[in-house]
């Protein structure tokens, strides 16, 4: 028995994957949690976490961390820019949500043999130079932050929630290996990623 966990704050995407994973092929839904901090706190032991990257709170990429000393980390995220940012800290799977259940249940089997599983349609990512790894909505934020803007300035801007600016804006930084945001515009400056 392969026992699972889910962390996601959207209730009917946990409860979705709850009814369609828990008794199937041998999977056993051992906790669900709608933030990192709760599953961190709970301790859980379990072979593979279904990890949403998109989290109140400590984000996702911020626990995969803390997370994978326990258990085999499959992020299940709705975008594909931060692959590469979440392996480095740790993930030893990436899929996203489009993903059947099919490929999900792959996943699920492959990391809990100690294997790695990476969507096919954002392993690219892994291989393509930085000016290629950025999303269009990324270097569209990245033009907003070089202007000055500010997380709330960029929501309002670009009719995203500000928590999502922020997610943006802290992808940008990671992929460009920046600590702050004027590091960041320099370093695009320099690679005419702007």
């Amino acid at each position: 028995m392969t026992r699972i966990a889910v962390v996601d704050d959207h209730p009917v995407v946990r409860e979705g994957l709850v009814a369609a994973l828990d008794g199937k092929g041998g999977l056993e839904v051992a906790g669900v949690f709608s933030s990192a901090e709760e599953a961190i706190a709970a301790g859980r032991r379990v072979d593979v976490i279904l990890l949403d990257l998109e989290l109140p709170g400590m984000n996702g990429l911020q626990a995969i961390g803390r997370l994978s000393e326990t258990a085999a980390v499959l992020v299940l995220t709705a975008y594909g820019e931060e692959v590469e940012e979440a392996i480095r800290a740790g993930a030893k799977g990436y899929l996203l949500k489009g993903a059947s259940l099919d490929e999900i249940e792959r996943a699920i089997a492959t990391l809990a043999g100690g294997g790695s599983y990476i969507d096919p349609r954002v392993a690219s990512r892994l291989v393509a130079p930085t000016s290629q790894r950025l999303s269009d909505r990324e270097r569209e934020v990245l033009r907003l932050v070089a202007r000055g803007q500010s997380n709330k300035q960029i929501a309002t801007k670009l009719r995203i929630s500000e928590r999502t600016a922020k997610f943006h804006v802290t992808a940008i930084l990671n992929k460009l290996g920046a600590e702050n945001r004027a590091q960041a515009v320099a370093i695009a400056a320099e690679k005419r990623l702007i």
